[in-house]
């Protein structure tokens, strides 16, 4: 069965840092662009950032450029999100899914980011 499963989030404290995980199982990544979006209560679902297949291209939101790093290890089917200087602002469920926009074909179930002033 093709998935997506996201790991790494959890409580810290602002300032503080974390990585997320995207694994897939089921299907391979190597040929695919991965997104990370976020979804805070109350709120719409927004794109965060974005690596192209060869992880040669990269895309960020304004609200996250400078703090979060994306990578991919297309050998252990994993892309990262490494997120450092976190913001209150930047506590919400964190999803990937297999493309840059909403419209992409699979999503995770996502992972609770909270962070603490």
């Amino acid at each position: 069965q093709a998935q997506l499963v996201e790991s790494g989030g959890g409580l810290v404290q602002a300032g503080g840092s974390l990585r997320l995980s995207c694994t897939a199982s089921g299907f391979t990544l190597d040929y695919l662009a991965i997104g990370w979006f976020r979804q805070a209560p109350g709120k719409e679902r927004e794109a965060v950032s974005c690596i192209s297949s060869s992880g040669a291209s990269t895309y960020y939101a304004d609200s996250v450029k400078g703090r979060f790093t994306i990578s991919r290890d297309n050998a252990k089917n994993t892309v990262y999100l490494q997120m450092n200087s976190l913001k209150p602002e930047d506590t919400a469920v964190y999803y990937c899914a297999t493309g840059c926009t909403y419209n992409s074909d699979y999503w995770g179930q996502g992972t609770q980011v909270t962070v603490s002033s």
